[in-house]
């Protein structure tokens, strides 16, 4: 597959990075999110502190990372964000803290409300006075459209916020409170961004809570139903994960006066369900033809959801320099073509395990 293609303001910070390593923390290194901040940061030949405690990320997502071609420096700390300690050895003499970290469910948080609120909000605070009394320059965070709630008006932007519809939106929301607390207070710069529906290689399809795409992609590789809740229509704004990354690094780096609030991080683009569940079958038939066949179930509403999101990133452009220069279309070809691979090389380890239980 042909490079991706950057915007020219990060195409510069690229080169920046390059020529003066800075020291990076990355809170749920393991995870979907963290581990691809990880490879670009790597690849930047930056140093890298990873904090982890494997309850969401996996390994298998760092030896994915670390077996491919990297320069850089990488220390991973195993341990929970809840437990300050953690949080202060994995913020000594870090530049700068990207915080990903998190309990990223809105089912998840509606079933458990109580864990949600210790791991996304008393774990950010744990992370946010690590990082003051370590002297980091800059914490940026993941927020989320989740803080949108029931306002209806779209494309969303900052300064509209609706009622919360979750624990885990509460959760994100209480988080752009506090962020702005320390800064205003202690003088920690931060940068909240709210992802819209993040994508791309190593995100879990497996579980309860899996994101949409991953799980569609697994269901119909493996002649599983695929459910779509309500009629199809319900839209996203679909983000692939290089636009994230990118935002993550233009928000550490950028100018203080662009600190201090919140930033849409979106493709600025409203895909429905319908559309989305077509272009994954029709991407996936290159693949495995039978797939072309699948048709999906359509189920009731779920309680939390709002019906449609879609971002207005003007606010991103202008004060990070930020660009989505990957399509969902472009995204999602990288994305089937990895989880295609992933099937692959599962397939005949299963096989042996199906023969030893036999």
């Amino acid at each position: 597959m042909p490079p991706i293609s950057q915007s020219t303001h990060y195409q510069r910070l690229r080169e920046e990075l390059l020529g003066e390593p800075r020291t990076w923390l990355v809170t749920g290194v393991a995870g979907f999110i963290g581990s691809n901040l990880l490879q670009e940061l790597l690849a930047l030949g930056q140093r890298v502190i990873g904090l982890d405690d494997f309850s969401t990320g996996y390994q298998t997502n760092l030896d994915e990372v670390l077996d491919g071609d990297v320069g850089g420096a990488f220390q991973l700390i195993e341990g929970d964000i809840r437990d300050v300690d953690a949080c202060r050895a994995a913020c000594d003499g870090v530049d700068y803290v990207l915080h990903q970290a998190a309990l990223a469910s809105v089912p998840r948080s509606i079933d458990d409300p109580l864990t949600n609120t210790r791991v996304n909000v008393d774990g950010f605070l744990n992370v946010l006075a690590a990082a003051r009394d370590a002297g980091v320059k800059r914490v940026v965070y993941a927020s989320s459209s989740a803080v949108y709630g029931d306002a209806t008006e779209v494309p969303q932007s900052e300064d509209r916020v609706g009622r919360v519809l979750s624990p885990y939106a509460a959760a994100k929301k209480t988080n752009e409170l506090y962020a702005d607390v320390f800064q205003r207070t202690y003088g920690l710069q931060s940068v909240g961004l709210r992802y819209f529906n993040v994508f791309g290689r190593r995100q879990d399809p497996d579980g309860a809570y899996a994101a949409v795409i991953p799980r569609w992609v697994s269901n119909l590789l493996n002649g599983e139903p695929c459910d779509i809740y309500g009629d199809g229509e319900t839209s996203r704004d679909f983000i692939y994960v290089a636009n994230a990354v990118q935002a993550n690094l233009l928000a550490a780096t950028v100018h203080e006066d662009a600190t201090g609030g919140a930033y849409n991080i979106a493709c600025g683009q409203e895909t429905s369900l319908n559309e989305l569940f077509r272009m994954i079958r029709l991407g996936l038939t290159g693949y495995q033809p039978s797939v072309a066949q699948q048709e999906p179930v359509y189920d009731g509403f779920r309680p939390g959801d709002i019906r449609r999101s879609v971002a207005d990133i003007a606010k991103a452009r202008n004060g990070l320099g930020y660009e989505p220069v990957v399509s969902v279309a472009e995204g999602l070809g990288e994305a089937l073509e990895w989880y295609a691979m992933r099937a692959r090389t599962m397939a005949p380890s299963m096989e042996r395990v199906q023969s030893i239980a036999v």
